[in-house]
């Protein structure tokens, strides 16, 4: 598949999802900024596509990355961002929201498993009720000590 044929709007990703849950497929959903891609992202991609059969990333937009990050954040634009990711043999499809959080996307894209990053404890995972109440469950995935997009930002100024 061509990496730009795995960058999908997340309305037409639904109806592929759709379909490959039809089929059996189990699809594991994870989200982030991703502003700089480091090897703690890239291991912790490969482990969230373990836990099922198609690995979806929702990307913070430029516009939500600046409100979660401040100014000066993100350092590389969305589309970017988005086609480095898709690039990754582990991600299957990436979809790019708008909004602070990802909760209105897992309730269209209704993934059978939640991952996130160690930082973030099950119970407090965004949408993570959602996909509990529709038999899925959460997974809190260890950080790769040593790595964050912040640290690698203070390190190069």
């Amino acid at each position: 598949m061509k990496i730009s044929d795995k960058i999908k709007k997340a309305g037409a990703l639904a109806k592929t999802l759709s379909r490959l849950r039809a089929k059996g497929k189990k699809i594991v959903f994870t989200n982030g900024c991703f502003d700089i891609l480091h090897v703690g992202h890239v291991e912790y991609l490969e482990k969230a596509r373990k836990l099922g059969d198609i690995l979806v990333v929702g990307l913070n937009s430029d516009r939500s990355v600046k409100k979660i990050k401040g100014e000066g954040r993100p350092l590389n634009k969305e589309s970017d961002r988005a086609k480095v990711l898709a690039a990754l043999s582990s991600v299957d499809y990436v979809t790019i929201f708008d909004e602070p959080t990802p909760e209105k996307l897992i309730k269209e894209l209704k993934p059978g498993v939640l991952a996130k990053g160690g930082d973030w404890k099950v119970k407090d995972i965004v949408g993570g009720d959602f996909v509990v109440s529709a038999g899925g469950k959460v997974v809190s995935i260890p950080f790769v000590k040593g790595y964050s997009t912040t640290s690698l930002i203070k390190r190069m100024r």
